[in-house]
């Protein structure tokens, strides 16, 4: 058995699929269970905090997880930074045999910053085979505690930043990660992708970046209104297939996607990947823009399918909720193809394409 902790829409287990594996999640939030059930994921709707280890106790084989990210990321008010300490006490106490989670969330400034510690408690109990986090990158440090600790009982551990456009998606999404095993070495998962694809040291050459354009491509005609899916007249329509098919290369550098509403807001060409996806933002804070020089410019918010595929899952993907709950699943959410390579850094298990599992 593999479990999931915090397990979202069920980014860690799309990625699973394309080992040929599965898995059961725990979640609590109602929309994200409906989403996960929908997709055909196996969910335990429960607080993770609160519920038993026993019932694993040796069924499991691994383990995964991304603990809440607000109190760490960058876009939120990052209380969880000066949580740390607290939370290292609270990583160090559950190695020990002491649950002190109560007592220290009470004394942190977010509350959920202790939520970084609970994958501790499964540890402890459980022992897996193997293990893999993910957070953001200002979690590093607390993911290094786990790996010393987890080295004392005989794991092989790798931490360390890594870039999802590194591995195919068409986003440069930093996350830190942490992958261990009691049954085999581990390293870094290996890179597939590159900004420079010229080849390495060792004559390697890896492909380039998944540029937005190589993968947004929606059904030609299909039109979206700048009210978005609310039901009042009013907004203007713009077609969604121009930024994304059957364009000139002059044509690709025209739009470009607006990531926020801040001067220095990431803006990011057609014909590159995205930057972060970011759940502190509200969907139509992501904009399309047309810069051909006009001072007319045209605009139209990003699609909640195309949030979706450039966060790695497929346009039609079951995601519950409304507009906003949705965005939210999709920005948390790991990218399943960057999960699939850290699962096969720490099992072993080649990433298969979605056509040899076809097959198989």
């Amino acid at each position: 058995m593999i479990v999931d902790l915090f397990a979202g829409p069920r980014g860690w287990s799309e990625g699973l699929r394309l080992l040929g594996l599965t898995d059961i999640g725990l979640e609590l939030d109602t929309d994200a269970v409906r989403t996960a059930k929908a997709a055909g994921h196996a969910t335990i709707q429960c607080d993770v905090t609160q519920y038993p280890t026993r019932p694993f106790a040796s069924h499991i084989k691994g383990l995964k997880g991304s603990p809440v990210c607000t109190p760490f990321s960058a876009a939120g008010k990052q209380g969880g930074i000066v949580d740390l300490p607290l939370v290292y006490q609270g990583v160090h106490d559950l190695a020990h045999g002491r649950d002190t989670r109560a007592q220290l969330a009470g004394a942190c400034k977010d509350s959920k910053s202790i939520l970084a510690a609970e994958p501790m408690r499964w540890l402890y109990d459980l022992r897996p085979e193997w293990v893999c986090l993910e957070q953001v990158p200002a979690v590093l440090p607390l993911w290094q505690q786990y790996a010393g600790i987890l080295r004392g009982w005989g794991y092989s551990v790798w931490t360390g930043i890594v870039n999802a456009a590194d591995y195919g998606l068409p986003q440069t999404r930093r996350r830190a990660i942490l992958i261990a095993s009691r049954v085999r070495p581990v390293t870094a998962p290996e890179p597939t992708h590159g900004e420079n694809t010229d080849t390495d040291l060792f004559g390697i050459a890896r492909l380039p970046w998944v540029s937005m354009a190589d993968v947004l491509g929606l059904e030609p005609g299909l039109r979206v209104n700048t009210r978005g899916e609310r039901k009042t007249q009013g907004g203007n329509e713009f077609p969604c297939d121009q930024p994304s098919w059957t364009l000139t290369e002059k044509a690709r550098s025209w739009w470009v996607l607006r990531q926020g509403k801040r001067a220095n807001a990431t803006v990011r060409r057609l014909d590159q990947p995205a930057g972060t996806l970011v759940a502190g933002h509200a969907r139509h804070d992501f904009q399309w823009v047309k810069v051909d020089g006009r001072d007319d410019l045209e605009k139209r918010p990003l699609l909640l399918a195309e949030a979706a595929v450039l966060q790695g899952f497929r346009a039609d993907y079951p995601f519950h909720g409304s507009e906003s709950k949705r965005f939210l699943q999709i920005a948390n959410a790991v990218p399943p193809l960057l999960a699939a390579h850290v699962v096969s850094a720490a099992t072993g298990i080649p990433v298969q394409a979605p056509a040899d599992l076809a097959a198989a």
